[in-house]
């Protein structure tokens, strides 16, 4: 009789430790991990287990409810991926905010192909006056080279003889004549790069235009559309 009184107790006493440890952990947070490891062998433990690194753990109260899932803990290879990952994802979504600004100013700056044509139109011609002044700056270099050539008739057979003042401003005169033409068609190369930065902006500005609610579209404000 005393040794079932004894066991009861005992057995009392184990119950309520581990109800008094179970609450403990319930309620500091801890918990208990549970997994089943990759040789499918179910594990228990009061801290993260070492055989289930590699995959979830549940975090179960007293009561067995799950209380949280910690995920499977990184190689330092592995946090370094995920980080330079986490970077690159930054670094997308950036560009995508800086595309969409782009894009927005664009549109702004341009409401309607008028503008856009008649700012190519006002940039090309800017290029011509620039042509223009180099090509009448060719024209005055000529009449300059017929000038000294008609001096230097004096000493065709033996130009060597030429005064030094006269060789020089011949020389001085090819040189000149040269450059202005290297400027004029480095000119025109800039009107042919101005028509393709407007050709390309054209095409770009006329998918945003068509991607515009109809009350903020070009055609809407144009005299056809009203």
């Amino acid at each position: 009789m005393r040794r079932a009184l004894h066991a009861r107790l005992l057995l009392c006493s184990v119950g309520c430790s581990l109800g008094a440890a179970a609450w403990a952990l319930d309620s500091s947070g801890a918990g208990i991990y549970a997994c089943t490891d990759a040789r499918g062998r179910r594990l228990t433990a009061d801290r993260p287990i070492a055989e289930c690194i590699d995959r979830d753990q549940r975090v179960l109260g007293s009561s067995g409810v799950e209380l949280r899932r910690v995920g499977p803990t990184l190689t330092d290879n592995e946090r370094a991926e995920q980080e330079a990952q986490r970077r690159r994802d930054q670094a997308e979504q950036r560009r995508l905010r800086e595309e969409r600004s782009r894009e927005q100013a664009l549109v702004t700056r341009y409401p309607s192909q008028a503008v856009h044509d008649a700012e190519r139109a006002g940039a090309l011609a800017q290029a011509d006056q620039v042509v223009a002044v180099a090509r009448q700056r060719v024209q005055e270099l000529q009449a300059q080279r017929v000038r000294i050539d008609a001096e230097m008739e004096f000493y065709r057979k033996e130009p060597s003889k030429a005064p030094a003042v006269l060789r020089r401003q011949l020389e001085e005169n090819r040189t000149a004549q040269e450059e202005q033409q290297r400027f004029i068609q480095q000119q025109e190369q800039e009107k042919g790069r101005i028509n393709q930065r407007f050709d390309t902006e054209l095409a770009q500005l006329r998918g945003l235009w068509a991607a515009m609610p109809a009350s903020r579209s070009p055609e809407s404000r144009s005299p056809a559309g009203r």
